[in-house]
C-alpha cells in the first residue's frame, strides 16, 4: 500500500500519477484518507493532551490524601478522564481501519518511466530476440496437435472437472515435467534458491502481495475455510518473510527465491479469449522468481529478473518480445513492469509468458517486510519484485507449436533432451 503520509504531502502528484492508469476513479479515495488522516492526527493530539491532564491529576491525588485532604473532585476528574480517554481511543482505532480499508485499494503508483495509455495498445516494445519460425507446412495450433498425439485430454477433464482444465498423457506430462524442471535448474545457476511453498495460503497472505480486497472474486476460495487457493507462487514466496526484518550483507542487493508450484485463477472477465488449449486455464503450472531488493537497486534487479526469464527462452530457442507495459495495462500492484511475449504459430501474434515487475515499497508496506544492513539501523521497507520465470503450460504449448514436424511429430528442444531420457521426438504411439 501506499504510505498516507506521502499521499497527504504529495497529494497532486499521487493523484496524477494514478490519473495515468485505466481506471480514473482514485481521487475520492484519496481525499478521503487524507481528511481522515488529519483528522486522526487531531484527535491523537487532544488525546495525549488528555492524557498528560490524567498523569498530573494522578499525581496530586496521592499528595492531596498525605496531607488529610478531600480528593474525591479529583478522583471525580480522573473518572472523567478516563472514559474521555477510553471513547478517544475507541474513535482513533475506527478512523486507522477506514484509512487502512481506503489504502488497500488504491493501486500503486507508476514510476515516472512507465509510459501513459489505457491498455496493451500503449505498450513498447523494447527488444526482440530471434524470428518467428517459418513453416512450409501448414502448422496445427497446440490443442490439435495435443489430440492427434493423444498427450493432451481437455475433453476428458471437462468431465472430470469443466471446462479449461486438461489431462497432460504418457509424453505431454513427461514434456511438461521437463520444462519445469530445467526452468528452475536454470534459475538455481543464476543464483535464486529453490523453495516448495504450500497452494493455499491465508487472507493475511493474500492482502500481503495485493490480491485481496480488490480481486477476492477473482480467487478460489475454501468454503469452510477462509484459504484461498494460490493464484500465483508470488503470494507464499513473498508472504515468506511477512513481519519479518531481513539484513543485508555488505555486498547484498537483493534475496532470490524461485518456486514451482500448480495455480489457480477464475479468469473472470476473460470469456471467449484463448477458450482453447493451454493458454487460459483455471489450473496451470508455472515457475515464479521472487526478489527482496534494496530500494536503491530495486531498478537494477528488475532488469536482471526480466534478462533471467528470458534466458529460459533462449535456451529453448523460442521467439520473443519484451514490452515495457503502459500504466493502464499494469497490475494493480506494480510501479514498472515488462511482459515477455513467444510467437505462436496458431494465434499468428505474440503471447505473453511472463511479466515481470517491480512494486517498490508497495507489498513490503502491507505484508510488513523490512530490512536492515547494520543491526543498529533503523528497519526500512524493502522492495520486492517478482516474474513468472516462466508459465510451464504456455511454455509447453509454444514447444509443440513451434518444433511441430511435417509428419505430426514433434522435436524435443535440445536442452529438454536430458529430462526427457535424451528423447528427441514425440511421435503418435
Amino acid at each position: 500500500m501506499l504510505d498516507i503520509k506521502f499521499i497527504k504531502d504529495n497529494a497532486d502528484l499521487v493523484k496524477a500519477r494514478l490519473d495515468l492508469r485505466s481506471e480514473n476513479k482514485y481521487s475520492v479515495d484519496i481525499d478521503d484518507a487524507i481528511k481522515l488522516y488529519t483528522k486522526r492526527n487531531e484527535l491523537i493530539y487532544n488525546n495525549e493532551q488528555l492524557k498528560a491532564e490524567q498523569n498530573r491529576v494522578s499525581k496530586e491525588i496521592p499528595v492531596l490524601k498525605k496531607e488529610g485532604r478531600d480528593a474525591s473532585k479529583l478522583l471525580e476528574d480522573m473518572k472523567e478522564l478516563s472514559e474521555k480517554i477510553k471513547n478517544a481511543d475507541v474513535i482513533i482505532k475506527d478512523t486507522d481501519e477506514k484509512i487502512a480499508l481506503i489504502l488497500l485499494n488504491i493501486p500503486n503508483i507508476p514510476h515516472d518511466s512507465v509510459p501513459p495509455g489505457a491498455d496493451d495498445k500503449s505498450n513498447v516494445v523494447q527488444r526482440h530476440w530471434s524470428e518467428p519460425k517459418k513453416f512450409d507446412f501448414t502448422p496445427l495450433p497446440h490443442w490439435e496437435i495435443g489430440e492427434k498425439l493423444g498427450i493432451l485430454d481437455p475433453e476428458r477433464a471437462a468431465k472430470v472437472t469443466g471446462a479449461r482444465f486438461c489431462f497432460y498423457i504418457g509424453d505431454g506430462a513427461r514434456l511438461e515435467r521437463a520444462v519445469i524442471n530445467y526452468f528452475l535448474d536454470t534459475h538455481a545457476k543464476s543464483g535464486y534458491t529453490e523453495i516448495f511453498s504450500p497452494l493455499m495460503v491465508n487472507r493475511k497472505s493474500m492482502t500481503g502481495t495485493g490480491q485481496l480486497p480488490k480481486f477476492e472474486e477473482d480467487s478460489f476460495k475454501l468454503s469452510d475455510f477462509d484459504y484461498f487457493l494460490i493464484p500465483t507462487t508470488e503470494v507464499p514466496l513473498t508472504n515468506y518473510h511477512a513481519d519479518e526484518i531481513l539484513m543485508f550483507g555488505e555486498t547484498e542487493t537483493a534475496k532470490n527465491y524461485c518456486g514451482f508450484s500448480t495455480n489457480f485463477r477464475s479468469e473472470a472477465g476473460s470469456a471467449g479469449r484463448d477458450t482453447r488449449g493451454l493458454i487460459r486455464q483455471h489450473q496451470f503450472n508455472k515457475v515464479e522468481l521472487v526478489k527482496f531488493a534494496l530500494p536503491e537497486e530495486s531498478y537494477n534487479e528488475l532488469e536482471t529478473l526480466t534478462g533471467d526469464a528470458e534466458k529460459v527462452l533462449q535456451g529453448l530457442g523460442l521467439a520473443y518480445r519484451v514490452s515495457l507495459l503502459c500504466a493502464g495495462d499494469m497490475g494493480f500492484s506494480g510501479a514498472k513492469g515488462y511482459d515477455i511475449e513467444v510467437y505462436m504459430p496458431s494465434y499468428e501474434r505474440y503471447v505473453e509468458i511472463s511479466s515481470c515487475t517491480n512494486f517498490e515499497d508497495f507489498q513490503a508496506r502491507r505484508a510488513n517486510i523490512r530490512y536492515k544492513k547494520e543491526v543498529k539501523d533503523k528497519a526500512q521497507f524493502v522492495h520486492t519484485l517478482n516474474g513468472s520465470g516462466v508459465a510451464a503450460g504456455r511454455a509447453t504449448a509454444c514447444i509443440l507449436e513451434n518444433y511441430q514436424n511435417a509428419d505430426g511429430t514433434i522435436t524435443i528442444p535440445e536442452v529438454l533432451r536430458p529430462y526427457m531420457g535424451n528423447q528427441e521426438i514425440i511421435g503418435k504411439s
